[in-house]
């Protein structure tokens, strides 16, 4: 964590991957961020996976360094607490974070005359307002069409990381800092809405594959090469799999020095009429010629003599590994001051990030645990809305708020 944001106050509203995603990186820089769930627990409090106790491990890794507060949601008390708290008064709060549908008692426009210059982040599936997932825009895509050996057909391909959600996450976060910017300058507040579709298919379209895709159609299968560059995987002679990479002309001259090529591949390039030295789009275009060399020439070294020697030439490789083997990884996770292992809230203890970023000038603070589901709803309760305890206590008493 770092202290960036400090002193900013964001409320927020929401379920599964893309916005506590949001609300994650605001916490990592330093932003007070209250996550306001239904007693109990939201739709995502138990997803998988679980730790042995049935904690879920998926929920308090997406809400590390927050704060909890839980309200009867289904109450319109509960519902008029979660109004007041996300446009309570001060400079660096009014700040309001939510996946929740842009009518009903969380819309804008209806927050907003308690708080003309309210900030809503609202992240969405369609821009219309219907539902989407991050597996349902892939699809969309047409992404696991593209995914996986030319062998499959039209047999669709899904992959395990939800990048829609997570890209969705990082670019709420930077408009919600953006809107925050704006209205520090001009005073108004605003509604940035942030549907998880729009950002899947500008996305595809800033790679270039939209264009793409209407001047020359669909994008073929090319199982595990990278298109339009020279990479694949290869088995070296005692049965370890590398992804090698060779984009920039460094990386080509080592992979072709370090494997002892040059002289087959200036073969190919005489007789093809082409120089692989700078042009990383022909070396896909003659991958036929080239994958043919690489691997044999892979398959003749051992892996540990070849990880020095691609290192030594400044080539671009890496190895296959299990889950388990990357996440004892010493320049991954063991070594890495990325990671601080700590006690969660489940009770387990295990390494847990904190900002990805690092800051040389700043310290960089260990992260904090997942709150315990309503942790600090007195708290907040009492700093942001300014109640006493006997207030506090009726709430309590009528159901309306919970803690720990």
């Amino acid at each position: 964590m770092y202290r960036l944001l400090a002193g900013m106050r964001v409320v927020e509203a929401s379920s599964f991957v893309a916005s506590p995603t949001a609300g994650l990186y605001l916490a990592q820089m330093g932003a007070e961020v209250i996550r306001v769930d239904q007693i109990g627990g939201g739709p995502d409090y138990r997803r998988w996976p679980k730790a042995g106790n049935g904690a879920s491990l998926y929920w308090e890794g997406l809400n590390k360094g927050k704060k909890s507060l839980a309200l009867n949601l289904s109450d319109p008390a509960g519902r008029e607490m979660l109004a007041a708290l996300a446009t309570a008064p001060g400079d660096k709060a009014g700040l309001f974070l939510t996946n929740f549908p842009v009518d009903g008692f969380l819309s804008h426009s209806r927050l907003a005359r308690r708080r003309a210059d309210l900030v809503t982040v609202r992240i969405m599936g369609q821009a219309d307002g219907g539902p989407a997932l991050d597996y349902t825009v892939n699809s969309a895509l047409g992404i696991p069409l593209i995914t996986g050996p030319e062998s499959l057909g039209d047999e669709p391909v899904n992959h395990v990381l939800p990048a829609w959600d997570l890209l969705t996450g990082a670019y709420a976060a930077f408009a919600m800092l953006a809107a925050h910017h704006h209205r520090a300058a001009t005073g108004e507040g605003q509604e940035v809405r942030i549907p998880l579709a729009d950002v899947g298919i500008a996305t595809i379209a800033n790679l270039g594959q939209l264009a793409e895709t209407l001047l020359s159609g669909d994008r073929p299968r090319y199982g595990n090469a990278v298109f339009g560059a020279f990479g694949r995987d290869f088995l070296t002679a005692d049965g370890r799999r590398l992804m090698i990479m060779a984009i920039t002309p460094r990386q080509w001259r080592g992979l072709v020095d370090v494997l002892g090529l040059a002289e087959a591949v200036a073969a190919i390039e005489t007789a093809r009429g082409v120089s692989f030295d700078t042009d990383e789009g022909l070396r896909f275009e003659h991958r036929d010629a080239l994958f043919p060399l690489v691997e044999a020439a892979m398959a003749q070294r051992r892996c540990d003599e070849l990880a020095a020697a691609l290192d030594a030439a400044g080539c671009c490789w890496g190895p296959y590994r299990a889950m388990h083997e990357a996440v004892r990884d010493p320049v991954l996770v063991t070594g890495n001051p990325v990671f601080s292992e700590i006690e969660q809230a489940s009770g387990t203890r295990y390494p847990v990030p904190g900002a990805m970023a690092t800051i040389p000038q700043a310290e960089r603070l260990a992260p904090q645990r997942a709150p315990r589901l309503g942790e600090h709803s007195d708290q907040v309760l009492a700093e942001c809305l300014g109640l006493d305890s006997g207030q506090i206590g009726a709430l309590h008493d009528k159901g309306l708020v919970a803690g720990a």
